[in-house]
């Protein structure tokens, strides 16, 4: 098992986004330790990925599940059998060279960016770890064009927050064909 793991993957499995479900939050969990277990973590060299996890958790004292990961993360950061670290070509502020989809690039959120350049920039093209940012249902399609795949791991809150931000628009397609 192999990922590049959004931020708010953590965020969930620390109790921190308000609104998803008891099942997302124990999918998040569940990941999490599964990479922890024998899995490898996905990151670029630059350290932005660990940048942002440190801006938004808590190591000292870690307080949930998504913290424990970060320290686990920050100790095996030099561990290349377990953290994997792509280079990333900033060409502007959260622009990147490796970003799969120039077309796509400047309608994706700037922060979000650096997760699909290190999916794209790795050689064995990991898939994004997802849990509750709806607006990835927008992005999946062009990413997997790109050969970069999302993994929704809360399918059912993802496809819920995206009628509630974006009411006028028809549901989303899923990866896989479910709606």
């Amino acid at each position: 098992m192999k990922a590049v793991i959004d931020t708010n993957v953590l965020l969930v499995a620390n109790g921190q986004h308000a609104d998803v479900s008891a099942d997302c939050v124990i999918e998040c969990v569940r990941r999490l330790q599964a990479v922890q277990q024998g899995g490898v973590a996905v990151i670029d060299d630059g350290y932005r990925i660990l940048g942002e996890y440190l801006h938004k958790t808590s190591v000292n004292p870690p307080k949930g599940v998504g913290d424990v990961f970060l320290k686990w993360l920050l100790r095996e950061a030099g561990n290349a059998a377990r953290v994997e670290q792509v280079s990333l070509t900033e060409t502007a502020a959260d622009r990147f060279a490796e970003f799969p989809d120039p077309v796509l690039e400047p309608h994706f959120d700037a922060p979000d960016r650096k997760f699909a350049a290190v999916a794209h920039a790795h050689p064995g093209k990991p898939p994004v770890w997802q849990a509750a940012d709806c607006k990835w249902l927008d992005w999946w399609p062009a990413l997997r064009a790109q050969g970069v795949e999302v993994e929704f791991l809360c399918p059912a809150d993802a496809c819920r927050f995206y009628g509630r931000k974006f009411p006028g628009k028809p549901g989303p397609a899923l990866p896989g064909g479910n709606s």
